[in-house]
């Protein structure tokens, strides 16, 4: 099984909370043996500052 996911931090505690649960789900895939796969996008105050 392929997990694609669209990974969207956000702004505040978003992109701490992402990182940490993008590891987890990665360390579930491994030893479920699914492949995961993530793209991050900016979203929020910080995708307008990227502008």
């Amino acid at each position: 099984m392929r997990l694609k996911v669209a990974v969207l931090p956000g702004d505040g505690i978003g992109p701490e909370v992402m990182k940490v649960a993008t590891k987890v789900i990665r360390t579930l895939a491994d030893i479920s043996g699914f492949e995961f796969q993530s793209q991050e996008y900016p979203i929020g105050g910080a995708a307008l500052d990227a502008t």
